[in-house]
């Protein structure tokens, strides 16, 4: 959060940030006292807004229902928003800019999409205005394979939120387009109490499980009366070398069923669960790493200083990124002091020839650096922020000779 104090002429200065979204929209002082201001731009239908932590998903969720209320509830998560559409108190579509929330990932759970394929298909329905219905023009899948998918992805996004607990929202009173309305399996009452209940068993599974990160190891041991997707999960640990996120992903379920899987099998005695080593990257990967970790750390901390929303912004640009970036960042968080976590870009870098590891990587990286010296221009200014940019950006240069140096002389 950023503190704006109110000078002696009574002005307000806004982040840049916030600036840049409400654009030149007139705002109505809509209540105020000597805690707090509102302001809204009435014309667009706002009635509700507050911030997670006191005030939990569920509160809100209950509170439209309860109420009958019609509309948009718009929630904003580091990394992304999602928007769930009422009608009535009952909830009847939602949509997600998590990209393990579209309905290519859905459909790929379902076994209707082939992993691989999963980029062109996305490129597909971005194209023809985020719509699942080319799939099915395309003759890609049935439209009851449609209709299941986006009743799932419907209740997935909702579940998911409930576990939110730092964020914002804001309420829009607007009807809901009748085109991606759906009738869901539950009322939202019952879907209030099922995700209330997923909240509670998952909290169970990853005190067992504990991480992520950590990695699933078979006992060896003989255990009978396993289901389909333990059976499933049990065949890929056997393989060895996964993580738990990396796990689900090739299970093919969605976390809250695969956690759920992955508990039983541990609980069976037929997985036990290793924590993650907690080793430096090394040699030339790691020296580029801590190259480019020391520009990420000093931009951060003169945008964020600025910029509370700073952090939020390079996340999703890292969820945004095209290939073959976003293979290089896929599932990688960035530290409290704006560096990027290097043990788990080596694991996404494996498999690929030592040279295009470096390559790719310093790519990545460049690529992060200009996005975060526009970010510091924005909003430090010209003047303050010229000093800064002009040395990073010898960051990328003094990568590059270095690799170039190297690969001359392994050659």
């Amino acid at each position: 959060m950023s503190k704006i104090n109110i000078d002696g002429s009574g002005r307000l200065e806004l982040p840049v940030s916030v600036v840049r979204e409400i654009g030149a929209a007139s705002l109505e002082l809509v209540c105020h006292s000597n805690a707090h201001l509102l302001f809204s731009n009435v014309d667009c239908g706002f009635q509700l807004a507050g911030v997670l932590g006191e005030i939990a998903m569920v509160d809100v969720l209950s509170f439209l229902n309860m109420f009958r209320k019609t509309g948009a509830l718009v929630v904003s998560l580091a990394g992304g928003e999602k928007e769930v559409s009422f009608l009535r108190g009952e909830i009847v579509a939602a949509a997600s800019s998590f990209p393990e929330e579209d309905i290519c990932t859905v459909l790929l759970e379902m076994g209707k999409l082939d992993q691989g394929a999963l980029p062109k298909y996305r490129q597909l329905i971005a194209g023809s205005g985020g719509s699942g219905r080319v799939l099915v023009e395309k003759g890609v899948i049935a439209p009851k394979d449609l209709w299941l998918a986006t009743r799932s992805q419907v209740e997935n996004i909702v579940f998911n939120i409930f576990g939110a607990s730092q964020g914002s929202f804001f309420f829009l009173e607007k009807e809901p387009e009748k085109e991606k309305m759906v009738r869901l399996a539950m009322t939202t009452q019952n879907m209030i109490m099922e995700g209330l209940r997923r909240v509670d068993e998952r909290a169970l599974f990853m005190r067992v499980i504990r991480s992520m990160d950590a990695l699933p190891k078979a006992s060896g041991k003989s255990v009978e009366n396993l289901t389909a997707e333990e059976e499933r999960l049990l065949k890929l640990i056997v393989g060895g070398g996964l993580d738990v996120r990396e796990l689900l992903r090739r299970g093919k379920m969605s976390e809250f069923e695969g956690l759920r899987a992955l508990y039983e099998l541990i609980n069976k005695g037929a997985v036990s669960i290793q924590d993650a080593p907690a080793t430096a990257v090394a040699g030339d990967l790691g020296e580029i790493l801590l190259v480019f970790n020391g520009a990420l750390t000093a931009l951060y901390r003169r945008v964020s200083a600025k910029n509370s929303e700073f952090l939020n912004e390079i996340t999703t640009f890292l969820r945004q990124m095209p290939s073959p970036f976003s293979y290089v960042f896929k599932d990688v968080s960035l530290r409290e002091d704006g560096t990027v976590d290097g043990r788990k870009v080596l694991t996404n870098l494996s498999g690929l020839e030592e040279q295009d590891k470096k390559r790719l990587l310093a790519e990545a990286l460049s690529e992060l650096i200009y996005m975060e010296c526009m970010a510091a221009q924005r909003d430090l200014g010209q003047a303050e922020s010229a000093r800064l940019i002009q040395k990073v950006q010898e960051v990328p240069r003094r990568v590059n000779k270095l690799l170039v140096k190297k690969q001359f002389s392994e050659g």
